[in-house]
């Protein structure tokens, strides 16, 4: 009865994990087939699941509606330039709350953390004004100092708890050697906890590259805009079946593409540095 009952327990994991997986990449997968599927029988009933032929129209006429290459230059540059600001401004910051003792560095964590609380939106407002003073509208460089304020108090919190997984005594045998502060931080403590950098350069990548409040609002034309917000100047054409499905699948799809190759490139360091936090 006990084997019975085992193996009864795993084909129903194995039939929800099935149904699990069926549940997570048919959207994708029904993206993919929309962005390849003539304009005509996109809508044809029954649905076409499997296409007899694929067609780049799609994406030839989603590039000639928007300034696209534009658009995926700005987003690279926000998402890359706001995930490595944050990364690197967060390491500095948790290794001062995870190896310095100075008075108030509870509270001062505790407000970090709280800010992770805070809606966006609450802050665009004075932002905006604040930026119109400044000169940083319509501007990318301004864009990523929202987004790295953004998401740095999340890395940071994330961050010190690897670090103080590092033993303090590597970093104290170095200075005893004569290894200045500078050289114990970024050659000694730094590679130690590289695994977990990556891990959350990869997670505000992909924040960054997902984001719309702020290239809505910051942004005014092409010289800013990102993939985002082209997603939903493509939207606004209206068609006979209402939204230009074709189309908004086939700018999906191009969105897409890079958190996949970046997720390749990235996928040891991030299992390295998911394993390193969950074992301690």
């Amino acid at each position: 009865m006990n084997l019975e009952g085992s193996r009864t327990n795993l084909v129903t994991t194995y039939v929800l994990f099935c149904v699990y997986v069926f549940i997570t990449i048919f959207p994708f997968y029904w993206i993919f087939i929309s962005s390849v599927t003539p304009k005509h029988k996109l809508f044809s009933i029954p649905p076409l699941y499997f296409p007899s032929y694929f067609t780049a129209e799609n994406f030839v006429r989603m590039a000639g509606n928007i300034p696209f290459s534009a658009y995926l230059r700005n987003s690279l540059v926000f998402a890359l330039s706001s995930s490595a600001v944050s990364v690197f401004l967060s390491f500095l910051a948790a290794y001062a709350f995870a190896r310095i003792r100075f008075r108030g560095s509870n509270v001062l964590l505790l407000l970090f953390l709280l800010s992770i609380a805070l809606p966006p939106i609450t802050t665009v407002i004075p932002l905006y004004e604040l930026y119109g003073r400044v000169g940083l509208l319509n501007k990318i460089e301004g864009m990523v100092i929202a987004m790295s304020s953004l998401i740095t108090p999340f890395t940071i919190w994330i961050l010190i708890s690897f670090i103080k997984q590092v033993p303090a005594e590597i970093e104290e045998a170095a200075a005893i050697d004569g290894a200045g502060f500078l050289h114990i931080l970024f050659r000694i403590a730094f590679p130690l906890i590289v695994p977990a950098v990556g891990t959350m350069f990869v997670i505000n990548f992909i924040t960054g590259w997902n984001e719309l409040l702020y290239p809505l609002v910051f942004a005014v034309d092409a010289r800013s805009k990102t993939l985002t917000v082209g997603l939903t100047e493509v939207a606004l054409e209206s068609t006979a079946y209402g939204k230009p499905w074709d189309l908004m699948s086939a700018l999906s799809v191009v969105m897409i593409i890079p958190v996949i190759v970046l997720v390749i490139i990235f996928q040891r360091t991030i299992v390295e540095g998911l394993t390193r936090g969950a074992i301690k």
